[in-house]
């Protein structure tokens, strides 16, 4: 940037290049070789080199899908990515010394983006994510300073499926305890979503040096087990979001042996997370679900979808240790029936939102013990439920008049009859989906428009609605969006 911020980088810039270095000999690729001047450079300061800031390199998302765009150089000039293989391209960048000298000799410059008051830029910074932040902590010595001030780093979001995730994270929590040793008080947030990389060093890191992480997500990072996710949750008191779907290796939730014995008695061994996804964790049983509802009682969003090993016992134990649970799914727990649904209905007033789609053991007695017990529930998706009929279609509709999203979709035995008692009851209905319910006639659906008109989305794909009917809904309902398969109706 301005010439006068070249010279003041001093060893900021020699720490820099030393990590860029080091990083790129941890990626797959053949580390880029330095000019000649910069290498002695570099050797003959070695002895006082201090830990910088990461690469940007470490933390580059992958550029798999596009092999042929220019990508912007460290110099400003376009230079064409080779194709190849879509590794995380590991960057070595030149001393920022070197540019500005060439410049100071044509005479004193100063870019636009210099005359910003440091508040600007740190507004600008604030918008930026961390592999760019990361860039931008390269320039010079006064943007290296902004760059790492700790208030732009409660979020860290690290992206790539090739990206050396354990690396970045300890590389970036190490640099962010410089100011207070081997703790970092500020980061609050870390996503690591789809980084196949990462393994339990990577967590390790986070666990050892973040005690105030309040949230994580890890979505698909499939190498961690339950180790790495037992030392997060006994090192991070505060952490209240988490998400592992995707973690086939996650069977539980819970504190380290060590976090437990030192707990008091009157503490326990309670666990402060209010939200927890693990959908897609295959290997959870009853028994997991059981340990979680007793260390996690504060829950109140759990989405446990396609864990398709519990069964209603192990509701028993969430409806009896975690009593403030508000959104439950349990999409695809096709051993799931009507006694876990007898279990769920003890929530009584917390419940809003309940998904058992594609639960086929699922029936109207389920329904009907929901419908008693949790008057205030907002959100139904029972999609693919095929033993739902209009008899319990009715108990929903009187028991629960504030439902706004119901997905009845795949129900077969669902007709006019239990629509037009939807409609009487339920006016409010905002989202209604009926796609493939074959009994469904123009009659079920004008009783809709006609009763429920503040209604957003009609889905009636697959089924034998005439255009007619259509029409009377797009006329009752003006802000209805329709999703249909009539090729008469447009």
């Amino acid at each position: 940037m301005g010439a006068n911020n070249g010279k003041q980088y001093g060893s900021e810039g020699k720490g820099s290049s030393s990590i860029s270095s080091d990083i790129s000999s941890s990626t797959d690729h053949t580390p880029t070789k330095a000019p000649k001047n910069v290498a002695t450079t570099e050797d003959s300061d070695r002895s006082t080199r201090t830990l910088s800031t990461p690469s940007p390199g470490l933390i580059l998302p992958t550029k798999s899908t596009s092999l042929s765009s220019p990508a912007l150089s460290i110099n400003g000039h376009e230079s064409t990515s080779p194709s190849g293989s879509a590794e995380t391209v590991a960057m070595v960048h030149p001393q920022p010394g070197t540019q500005t000298r060439s410049r100071q000799s044509k005479g004193q410059h100063y870019a636009p983006i210099d005359l910003l008051p440091d508040h600007a830029l740190l507004q600008i910074f604030s918008h930026l994510p961390t592999n760019q932040l990361c860039c931008c902590a390269r320039v010079c010595r006064h943007w290296y300073n902004l760059a790492w001030d700790p208030r732009l780093w409660s979020t860290v979001r690290l992206t790539g499926e090739l990206l050396h995730a354990d690396r970045a994270l300890r590389v970036l929590t190490h640099r962010l305890c410089q100011d207070t040793p081997n703790v970092c008080l500020t980061l609050e947030t870390v996503v690591a979503s789809g980084c196949r990389r990462l393994t339990d060093r990577g967590l390790h890191a986070v666990a050892q040096c973040c005690p105030e992480l309040r949230r994580l997500e890890v979505t698909g990072c499939y190498n961690i087990s339950n180790e790495a996710v037992f030392e997060v949750v006994s090192c991070c008191p505060n952490l209240e979001h988490l998400n592992v779907s995707g973690c086939s290796k996650v069977t539980c939730i819970s504190l380290t042996q060590e976090a437990s014995v030192q707990l008091s008695p009157l503490h326990g061994q309670q666990i402060s997370i209010h939200y927890l996804d693990m959908s897609d964790c295959f290997s959870l049983e009853d028994q997991g679900l059981r340990t979680i509802a007793s260390h996690c009682p504060r829950l109140t969003h759990l989405y446990l979808r396609r864990c398709t090993r519990l069964t209603d016992e192990a509701l028993r134990h969430l409806a009896l240790h975690c009593p403030s649970v508000r959104e439950l799914s349990l999409s695809d727990c096709r051993l799931v029936g009507d006694f876990g649904l007898r279990e769920v209905a003890r929530l009584e007033g917390c419940l809003r939102y309940l998904s058992v789609a594609h639960c086929s053991r699922i029936t109207d007695v389920g329904v009907r013990y929901v419908a008693r017990y949790c008057p205030r529930l907002r959100y139904l998706n029972a999609r693919g439920c095929e033993g739902l009929t209009d008899h319990g279609l009715g108990h929903l509709a009187r028991s629960c008049p504030k439902l706004k999203s119901l997905d009845v979709g795949k129900c077969p035995l669902v007709s006019d009859s239990g629509l037009e008692q939807l409609a009487l009851y339920c006016q409010g209905l905002r989202r209604l989906s009926l796609r493939a319910c074959e009994s469904v006639t123009g009659r079920g659906l004008r009783a809709i428009a006609a009763n429920c008109c503040d209604l957003q989305l009609l889905n009636v794909q697959d089924c034998e609605v005439s255009s007619e009917a259509l029409r009377f809904v797009r006329r009752h309902c003006r802000r209805c969006v329709i999703e249909h398969t009539n090729p008469g109706f447009f």
